[in-house]
């Protein structure tokens, strides 16, 4: 790619982050609004939905780039799996914000979109591994691809329960992501990736502490849905080993914070899906940590995980797992920090 087309793709990213601000701008003034609850971390009335903003630039993007699909790397079915999926999973979680709907609903609407992207082709089929080269997985593909595409699209919601937060781990995933893509060669990938980035940059300025308008489920659903499919693209950098394990070095954040609180609490016999405030995240925002330090921490873990993952990309085979091993170790920092403090504010961090 030459630095010219790379300027111009720059220069296309910026009009999108443009387009996504001005819509995150009218949501402020006529959008729904989220009121606070004995759950929520925001204590006034606050508008959401800012994510169609973000889904709105990418979408646009999306068909652009469908347009001249001779960019990107994917074949043609599965290129409309994936704008299939993506207007799906906008569509359905926009109504969701707007209808508050219960959880299994959400999850029926995400396993639909999720199938549609599957259907299309765009599963887990031949990972590459060290030793093994790539691997058939033959009919375990779809199904790990469809608990994985939910499980991050939940993971991503569940996060974002605190100003920045999420938006800005997807941000910093999504460039790094990108910049990996471009260098793999990968077009659909980085095209993709870029596109979403620049809708987040859009927002973002909005959800900073103290935020003027929250993501909603439009938002944090969609960038969980499209992170996740673009993880499933990664899985096909044909010259990187165990390349399926990026995009969770780069979520390790929300992904460990998600996974270790739904194992705590359904190994306690509580509910899974009853809304409550036991995330770690919010734990330690219950005692007393500020906002922006919380977010702070997140999008490191995510800038870390993305440093990993380069170093990943030129680990020889025998240390490959050793380098995705490394995005855990802060989180179990984290663990123990926000137990330290829980337990100071006289908080029970388990319940």
């Amino acid at each position: 790619m030459t630095a010219l087309l790379f300027v111009r793709h720059l220069a296309f990213a910026a009009a999108l982050a443009v387009i996504s601000a001005w819509i995150v701008r009218l949501m402020i003034a006529f959008g729904p609004t989220d009121h606070p609850d004995g759950r929520k971390g925001h204590a006034t009335p606050t508008p959401k939905s800012g994510g169609v903003g973000i889904a709105a630039a990418f979408l646009l993007g999306i068909a652009i780039l469908y347009r001249f699909r001779g960019f990107a790397s994917l074949a043609d079915p599965y290129f409309r799996g994936v704008v299939l999926a993506s207007v799906l999973i906008a569509v359905v979680s926009f109504l969701d914000d707007l209808y508050d709907w219960p959880f299994v609903v959400k999850l029926v609407a995400q396993l639909l979109a999720a199938t549609a992207a599957v259907a299309s082709g765009l599963y887990l089929q031949k990972p590459r591994l060290p030793y093994f080269g790539a691997t058939d997985i033959g009919w375990l593909g779809p199904p790990a691809t469809l608990f994985w595409i939910v499980f991050v699209t939940n993971a991503m919601n569940f996060i974002d329960g605190l100003d920045g937060l999420a938006a800005g781990v997807a941000l910093i995933a999504c460039l790094f992501l990108s910049g990996i893509a471009a260098l793999q060669g990968a077009w659909f990938a980085y095209f993709a990736a870029l596109l979403l980035a620049a809708g987040l940059i859009g927002f973002l300025p909005f959800n900073l502490p103290p935020a003027r308008i929250f993501m909603g489920d439009v938002g944090s659903q969609f960038c969980g849905f499209m992170l996740a499919m673009l993880g499933v693209v990664a899985a096909r950098f044909e010259s990187v080993e165990l390349s399926f394990v990026m995009v969770p070095m780069l979520l390790a954040g929300p992904l460990c914070d998600v996974a270790f609180t739904l194992a705590r609490r359904g190994s306690a016999g509580l509910s899974l899906t009853r809304p409550h405030r036991g995330f770690l995240f919010q734990i330690a925002q219950r005692s007393g940590m500020p906002d922006l330090a919380i977010a702070g921490a997140h999008w490191g873990f995510a800038a870390f995980g993305g440093l990993c993952c380069l170093v990943f990309l030129h680990a020889s085979g025998i240390f490959k797992p050793l380098v995705t091993v490394l995005p855990l170790l802060p989180q179990l920092v984290w663990l123990g920090y926000v137990h330290r403090r829980a337990t100071r504010a006289g908080i029970g961090p388990w319940c």
